[in-house]
């Protein structure tokens, strides 16, 4: 009798082994029924010197050493060897080498389809922030097609019927008030496309409009000058849009724009403010990426600029002369332009291990297309 007992209690157990377990959904289980969203953020003119002054400016650790996968990309565009923001940007968009000075440009002077233009007309949702004008060359490079960077009322006139769902930044000046007379910003709404020029006012999101915040005349104020938390504050509210329409995947391209500016300017006090406020747009991001589990994130830059380093202080010892004091660090400028070394590239979630290595910038694009095709 006991052994009948005990021969059913482990055909029982048998079985309820072999049972599949019941559990919750998880990130993975999410991750296959939705492409990974894609945040791309790019520091305009940030090198590893430009990343590095905010370990030693920064009140905290900086957000980027929270990445686990680190590259490097070698920027030069078809016609130079040192790239301008244009060709660089365009590398990212649109995976193609072009020439220097080319918004949504090949090397033969014909328009190429975006990854913005592209995923837009697979239903996702896109967004573009910059603390430049947002006809500036990296941002318009996603959505514009001109031969030349500085045709910014087109670009600005191509921004009214792009598929860009969401976006910030300055620029006022290409919309209205303009020398043709026309006003971009009335001629908006006939596209649904409802542009605030006060300030990151929260709506009420419906999924049949678009949404643009031009909140400066050109470029948006220096943080010296009191920008404030703007590139971060648009970020979230980026992400609050999205989640609004929580069933379609997006694409954030985010810039610190001004990184470069303060190379250009020679200027080690503006290039750190403005570095160490794109590292916290990189917080908001990363912060997202974490809580939401089907986020990739990727940051790097189209170029160096200014040929920035930290350096030692020269100090003066009494009867000794001066001497290189390595516990004290000032600023270092070799150039007023672009340089042509390698920029790093950080990646954060599904697919991220793809970007160690390095490559060419064109690669980028390549690798999340590559990413999205496995989805």
């Amino acid at each position: 009798m006991w052994i009948s007992s005990f021969l059913a209690i482990l055909l029982q157990v048998s079985l309820s082994a072999q049972e599949p377990t019941q559990t919750s959904p998880t990130k993975r289980n999410y991750s296959e029924v939705k492409p990974p969203n894609i945040i791309l953020l790019i520091g305009d003119g940030m090198g590893l010197s430009q990343m590095s002054s905010a370990l030693f400016y920064g009140e905290q650790s900086p957000n980027y050493e929270r990445f686990p996968v680190v590259g490097l990309s070698k920027t030069s565009s078809s016609s130079h060897k040192i790239t301008d923001s244009a060709a660089g940007a365009t590398a990212f968009s649109a995976g193609t080498k072009t020439y220097n000075g080319a918004i949504g440009m090949g090397a033969d002077s014909t328009a190429v389809p975006t990854l913005l233009e592209d995923l837009a007309q697979q239903n996702w949702r896109t967004g573009l922030i910059a603390t430049s004008s947002i006809t500036h060359a990296t941002p318009a490079s996603f959505y514009a097609h001109v031969k030349l960077r500085k045709q910014e009322f087109e670009i600005a006139e191509q921004l009214l019927t792009a598929p860009v769902h969401f976006f910030a930044g300055g620029g006022i000046r290409y919309f209205s008030n303009r020398l043709d007379e026309r006003n971009l910003l009335q001629e908006a709404e006939a596209y649904r496309l409802r542009i605030d020029t006060n300030a990151l006012h929260p709506r009420k999101w419906n999924s049949k409009d678009r949404y643009g915040y031009l909140l400066a005349k050109g470029g948006m104020p220096r943080m010296l000058d009191g920008r404030g938390d703007f590139l971060t504050a648009a970020t979230q509210m980026a992400f609050s849009y999205f989640d609004n329409f929580g069933q379609d995947p997006f694409f954030l391209m985010v810039e610190g724009s001004q990184v470069d500016w303060g190379g250009h300017a020679n200027d080690g006090e503006y290039l750190t403010t403005e570095m160490l406020d794109f590292d916290q747009a990189i917080g908001a991001a990363l912060d997202y990426a974490e809580k939401d589990g089907n986020t990739l994130v990727i940051v790097t830059a189209d170029h160096e600029c200014g040929g920035f380093a930290l350096v030692s202080e020269e100090i003066d010892v009494p009867f000794q002369g001066s001497r290189r004091d390595y516990d004290s660090l000032r600023f270092s400028f070799t150039s007023g332009g672009h340089s042509a070394t390698m920029v790093p590239v950080l990646a954060y979630g599904p697919g991220a291990e793809k970007f160690s290595g390095i490559y060419e910038n064109t690669a980028i694009y390549a690798k999340i297309k590559a990413i999205l095709a496995e989805h």
